[in-house]
Parts: C-alpha cells; structure tokens; sequence
C-alpha cells in the first residue's frame, strides 16, 4: 500500500510541475512588465489548470475503467482455464 501512496504522490507531482510549466509559459509573457500578476495572465491561467484537471480526470477514470475490465477479463480466463484443466 505504500508503494501505491508513493507512486500516486510522484504522478501528482509530476503533474503538477508540468501542468505549472505548460500554463506558465502559455499565460505568462517571457518580458516581465509588472510584479503582480494581470487580470489576462489570472484568467488565462484559471483556464488552464481547469483544462488541466478535466483531463486529469478524464484520464484517471478511463485508466480505472481499464484496469477494472483488464481484472474481470483475467478472472474470466482464469476461471475458463480451470475448468479446462
């Protein structure tokens, strides 16, 4: 189990670095005008952490769905092959 929690929080972190990365280069000119941050850098950025977590989710629930088809395919195969045995 503390393999699973170690290697959920390395892919949240990951994500999260990436996702800090994309959208501060996507709504963050490279050329500094001001210390704080503009109502258009604010609400660029919004958007895209809020695109970045849909497909977070998106992603995580087809995973899970997978996974939960991938166990109920083996179990049916185990079970085949043990009655062919």
């Amino acid at each position: 189990m503390k393999l699973v929690q170690d290697l959920e929080i390395e892919m949240m972190s990951d994500m999260y670095t990436r996702m800090t990365h994309s959208c501060h280069s996507k709504c963050i000119p490279t050329k500094y005008k001001n210390s704080e941050i503009g109502k258009g850098e604010a609400v660029c950025i919004d958007r895209c952490v809020a695109k970045y977590w849909d497909i977070h989710e998106r992603v995580g629930k087809k995973l899970q769905t997978m996974s939960t088809q991938d166990e109920e395919a083996l179990k049916k195969l185990a079970a085949e092959q043990g009655l062919l045995k």
